[in-house]
């Protein structure tokens, strides 16, 4: 037997003869690269689960985020209410800061604020925001998630305060003031306007708007004496759900432009 044969046999030379096909861990893993971070496959880029299976996929961003907003406005607005209803301490700064607030604004200004709040005023913007979003989106349900969030207004707004009749810092005979319609209109109307027009806007421009309107509002009703401090902040809490229920609606679908990045 030859030279060349008896290695063959014993793997003297591990370098010659013909290629063998080697199994094992070398196809168990992946590659790994020589910097310690993950190879560019979907493979490397999953992490484990806890129970140590590869593939996880991970969590989606914001929702936990959207959750815990949700979570503070619901408990916040618990807890607006439980006080009012139960003449609880928070009142007591409350209508403090009403009365070192009241007209020290002329009324010529915090009435023409406090009108941003109408009906009359908010609902036609929010309106041809509406009809804004279906032309260029060809898609009708953000729109009529808006307009279902402004028709719930009145329908949460009402029983809350029949419910809680809290009489007004200028009209202690009166009730009925908490929380404060207005200041809801002018949120949903604007905020959600904003959310509509803001996929086909080409500066980020209609939510600081909307925003500044809206607080336009709620000055001039707390200055005014149209409502106290925590009437609006009530307001404020109670629209969060419905605003979020906007967001979502504007975010997904066929709402928005080729081209534009997911909410």
């Amino acid at each position: 037997m030859s030279e060349t044969a008896r290695s063959r046999e014993t793997g003297d030379d591990p370098g010659t003869g013909l290629p063998q096909r080697r199994t094992g861990h070398a196809f168990a893993h992946p590659p790994h690269r020589s910097d310690g971070r993950p190879p560019q496959t979907p493979r490397g880029s999953r992490q484990p689960d806890p129970g140590g299976r590869p593939g996880t996929i991970p969590p989606v961003p914001g929702r936990p985020a959207t959750h815990l907003v949700l979570l503070l406005a619901l408990t916040g607005l618990a807890l607006t209410t439980w006080q009012v209803l139960v003449s609880g301490p928070l009142l007591a700064p409350d209508e403090s800061l009403s009365r070192a607030l009241v007209r020290t604004v002329p009324d010529a200004v915090t009435e023409r604020l406090a009108d941003l709040g109408n009906i009359q005023v908010a609902v036609p913007v929010l309106a041809l925001a509406m009809a804004y979003s279906v032309r260029r989106s060809r898609a009708w349900a953000p729109a009529l998630t808006a307009g279902l969030a402004m028709a719930l207004v009145p329908a949460l707004i009402v029983p809350l305060k029949e419910w809680t009749a809290r009489p007004g810092p200028l009209e202690p005979w009166a009730a009925g003031y908490y929380p404060s319609g207005h200041t809801a209109t002018a949120a949903v109307a604007y905020l959600g306007a904003a959310l509509l027009v803001r996929p086909y806007a080409r500066r980020p421009w209609p939510l600081p708007l909307a925003l500044a309107l809206t607080a336009a509002t709620a000055c001039g009703l707390i200055l005014r004496g149209f409502h106290w401090p925590l009437d609006v902040l009530a307001s404020c809490f109670l629209c969060v759900p419905l605003l979020l229920a906007v967001r979502r609606a504007t975010g997904r679908g066929p709402g928005r432009e080729p081209g534009q990045p997911p909410e």
